[in-house]
């Protein structure tokens, strides 16, 4: 089931992030954030934090920022998922951004930004399942792992 985050989910979803962090491009973070740091980000957040949940345990997150803090991009959001490495391919990921996707039109946003690292096969699969348009890139803005890396931006219309 997909449900707003609560203080409970907040290690979990730390630890979800974690294995990115330290094994993935899909962040540019480089160094796992406190729980401290963590729990403020989300207390802070201008959005609700999601999180689907299978037989009590936290499985995945997914959440939207502002785009830009410029006024005029109001309506405008970038969206982030991580799922637990180990429940991929499950159905989870798209069932946790149809639920973001449902509250960010709620809440009468009119564009969403999904920024992908290259390559993430999976990750734009999922994008464009969901109705996501590639917009364009940009080569070589991410250094980790000791190579540069592109971010692609894929765009929903509400």
């Amino acid at each position: 089931m997909v449900r707003p985050v609560n203080v409970h989910d907040i290690e979990k979803i730390l630890t979800i992030y974690s294995y990115y962090v330290k094994n993935s491009h899909a962040t540019f973070e480089l160094v796992v954030p406190t729980l401290k740091d963590f729990t403020a980000k989300i207390s802070t957040a201008d959005y609700k934090w999601l999180v689907y949940e299978e037989d009590s345990e936290v499985l995945g997150y997914a959440y939207a920022t502002r785009w830009k803090m410029r006024a005029a991009y109001d309506k405008t959001v970038e969206t982030s998922i991580y799922l637990d490495n180990t429940h991929h391919g499950k159905g989870i990921g798209k069932k946790l951004y149809q639920s973001l996707i449902e509250e960010l039109t709620a809440l009468k946003m009119h564009a969403i930004i999904g920024g992908i690292s290259l390559p993430n096969e999976p990750s734009i699969a999922l994008h464009e399942k969901l109705g996501f348009e590639k917009i364009g890139a940009f080569k070589e803005v991410g250094y980790k792992f000791d190579r540069w890396i592109d971010v692609g931006y894929w765009q929903l219309i509400l």
